[in-house]
């Protein structure tokens, strides 16, 4: 391999056990400590969960393909790469949707919590965040199966919505579903954190001091996250449905937003910012003796 190839490599490497690390520890402390486990802690664990699950989707891959003369892989292995990807990545607007849900409970019905949000409640919500984007991606995978290749080199580092360019003629029913999931899984979602969280700050707003920075403390975190998710979103909805000629470091750019930034966003926002998280983290570190104490 070329030296260029082996610093490529290397620095993947690096990045991809740093993702792993960084939301595997938050989420043994979620796991380990009682206190955490609740809603909120729960739904951002599965986040977590979901950053380590598709970046060893693309990473693993990715990296293989550094180290190889000739990148290959066949078409069946490129659309369940699309299928796991698109899967864990609209969860997340589900996911976020759901502790949005939570937030506006807790602040807002914090007589009615206890009664609304029991364990039922918090696992029929992750249930149906991994099983509707599945099902819904399972269909454009298999229509995408059945269609007719005019091309075989993918415009892309892995297997998103640039296997669609691989096609001679892109079917309605893959375009139709495309709309039926942008709409039933990211808008949609999106319209319902926007308002539930109006709605919390208006309420928090009217409220003393202290509901006001508990709105704050928990609430903002949630919102970085969306937002940097919106962001990748609108940009790979735009290449597959108007296919607008990028230029190639905004490419590469945008690429890396999901691959790179979303999954290492995550945790340092939630290990940082949620402040019961916070406190257990700041304590391993201390007891491993990794770095001093964070003040929180």
């Amino acid at each position: 391999m070329a030296l260029r190839t082996y610093i490529f490599f290397f620095v993947m490497f690096t990045l991809y056990i740093l993702i792993i690390c960084t939301n595997s520890t938050i989420l043994y402390l979620i796991w380990n400590h009682k206190n955490l486990h609740e809603p909120m802690y729960i739904f951002i664990a599965a986040l977590l969960l979901n950053s380590v699950l598709y970046s060893t989707t693309v990473y693993p891959k990715l990296l293989i393909d550094f180290s190889s003369e000739k990148q290959v892989t066949t078409y069946s292995a490129c659309l369940f790469q699309f299928f796991i990807f698109y899967t864990l990545v609209l969860s997340e607007f589900l996911l976020l949707a759901a502790m949005a849900y939570d937030r506006y409970v807790a602040i807002c019905k914090p007589l009615e919590y206890q009664t609304i949000m029991r364990k039922t409640t918090v696992g029929i919500f992750l249930v149906v965040a991994w099983l509707v984007p599945a099902c819904q991606v399972a269909v454009q995978a298999i229509a995408s199966a059945e269609a007719k290749l005019c091309d075989s080199n993918i415009k892309g580092i892995f297997c998103n919505n640039a296997v669609y360019t691989l096609q001679c003629e892109r079917s309605k029913l893959i375009t139709i579903f495309g709309v039926v999931i942008v709409l039933d899984l990211a808008i949609l979602p999106m319209l319902f954190i926007v308002f539930t969280y109006t709605k919390i700050f208006i309420v928090s707003h009217r409220s003393c001091k202290e509901i006001r920075k508990k709105a704050a403390e928990t609430c903002l975190p949630h919102l970085l996250v969306l937002l940097s998710l919106s962001v990748f979103f609108v940009y790979d909805v735009s290449i597959a449905r108007a296919n607008p000629d990028f230029p190639k470091t905004t490419r590469i750019i945008m690429t890396l937003q999901i691959m790179l930034y979303q999954p290492l966003l995550n945790p340092f926002i939630y290990g940082l910012k949620m402040k019961e998280i916070s406190k257990h983290l700041n304590k391993l570190l201390s007891q491993t003796n990794i770095i001093p104490c964070i003040k929180t």
